[in-house]
């Protein structure tokens, strides 16, 4: 009966499937301004403090004077506000997207409104340095004007700028950002179908995988989507890129929604389901545009989704949304119920997405055997096997391989730590 289990143990502990995903939603420090459609990115020192940025955006009057190039920075420690000096551009844009890279914030594209309503997509890359909260030169120009695109890291190195706005129309383009070259190369295009070409949708990149879902698509009244689309990045060509669809999410479409991951789980926050202008007015004629309160999760290894539609808050116009640690973010302005511009702060947490994200990045190796468990490491360190509730039985030091046998210990389920490092495991 031993070797039944083995094979599914193996399945459960590579891919980790939790139960509900209970969120909890904390006020924070309220913005100073109501802000929305504002790209927001975070920072995380090595001395442990964070921090949370909101770049540009649009004010309360949801007309174009009111977009802005305002920025402001979040202490997360002392929950205190402060504003920093503006985006280096001559107007103010929405619709950017920002991305923390190798210690320095990418705010790249959105578009500027002209007093007449002319939309202009932009070009620029500005740098900005967490460390002293001081822009640099601008880096190279994307290549292709963007704006409402997605955009995602990989590795730590590269940034993917995917599909969106252009001007006058959804483009496929796939443009990929090395920072530390400062230079801009093409990725394979999506296919050039409204399926995959969107504006306002969001994604995230787990191992060499970028998924992305929702936004809108060309044509009449710019119909919003439930799309989920995903692409394999060859990592020895990282500009190769195989794109394919996914089985459409539960919920329905989303708009401007906020999204992050942690492990193998990526999660969709907020947004609309119906397409709507900068001013929170449906393209389609129906009038004002109410935010969802939901969030999406999608195990990316297991392609299964869980749908929250009941949260207790909603959100959207989001532009990104401050990433911490230990199943910790923060989401700052959007749009409220009755396309109010928000000045709110959340600080959301999801215990079982911190587990996650512990057991993802888990030095240990995990082996099952017909009479035991073998915990390996690569370097000498301390290893404790707790309950679930944290009472210890057993402590390994060395830098051998741990056998557990199944004979000195009750059936179920314990944990292996070591350092800030926990892995679930099952004695049977």
């Amino acid at each position: 009966m031993k070797l039944k289990y083995t094979s599914i143990l193996f399945v459960f502990f590579c891919f980790p499937v939790f139960g509900q995903f209970q969120w909890s939603w904390t006020p924070l420090a309220n913005i100073p301004i109501r802000t929305s459609n504002n790209a927001v990115a975070s920072f995380n020192s090595l001395t442990g403090q964070s921090y949370v940025y909101s770049f540009g955006g649009i004010d309360s009057t949801k007309t174009s004077a009111g977009i802005h190039q305002r920025v402001f920075v979040l202490n997360f420690m002392s929950n205190l506000w402060s504003e920093l000096a503006p985006l280096p551009d001559t107007l103010g844009k929405i619709a950017m997207g920002a991305s923390y890279v190798n210690g320095k914030i990418y705010i790249m594209g959105g578009y500027h409104v002209l007093p007449n309503g002319n939309e202009i997509s932009s070009n620029k890359v500005h740098v900005f340095n967490p460390l002293n909260n001081t822009f640099e030169t601008d880096a190279a120009t994307i290549p292709v004007p963007i704006d409402d695109h997605v955009q995602c890291v990989y590795k730590d190195s590269l940034i993917y700028v995917v599909t969106g706005w252009s001007q006058t129309t959804n483009k496929p383009d796939v443009q990929i950002f090395n920072p530390s070259l400062n230079q801009w190369a093409v990725g394979t295009s999506v296919p050039n179908t409204n399926v995959y070409k969107a504006f306002g949708a969001s994604g995230y990149i787990v191992g060499d995988t970028l998924y992305y879902f929702g936004g809108v698509t060309s044509g009449v009244n710019f119909v919003a989507q439930s799309y989920m689309r995903k692409g394999y990045i060859n990592p020895n060509n990282p500009s190769d890129i195989t794109w394919s669809t996914m089985i459409p999410a539960p919920g329905g479409a989303g708009y401007r929604t906020a999204c992050s991951a942690a492990g193998q789980t990526i999660f969709w926050l907020g947004g609309s389901s119906i397409a709507y202008n900068y001013d929170g007015i449906a393209y389609n004629g129906s009038g004002g545009v109410q935010p969802q309160n939901r969030i999406l999760h999608l195990n990316s290894p297991l392609n299964t989704y869980q749908n929250n539609d009941a949260e207790p808050f909603g959100v959207m116009d989001l532009r990104g949304i401050g990433e911490l640690n230990a199943g910790r973010w923060v989401v700052c302005g959007g749009m409220d119920s009755n396309q109010v511009v928000s000045n709110r702060t959340f600080l959301l947490q999801n215990q079982s997405l911190a587990l996650e994200e512990l057991i993802s990045t888990n030095p240990l190796q995990i082996s099952y055997h017909q009479s035991g468990i073998t915990v390996s490491t690569k370097f000498p360190q301390k290893i404790e096997l707790t309950g679930i509730d944290g009472q210890k039985f057993a402590t390994h030091t060395g830098e051998n391989d741990w056998f557990i046998s199944n004979d000195d210990f009750s059936n179920g389920v314990y944990l292996i730590r070591s350092g800030n490092y926990v892995q679930k495991i099952i004695i049977q």
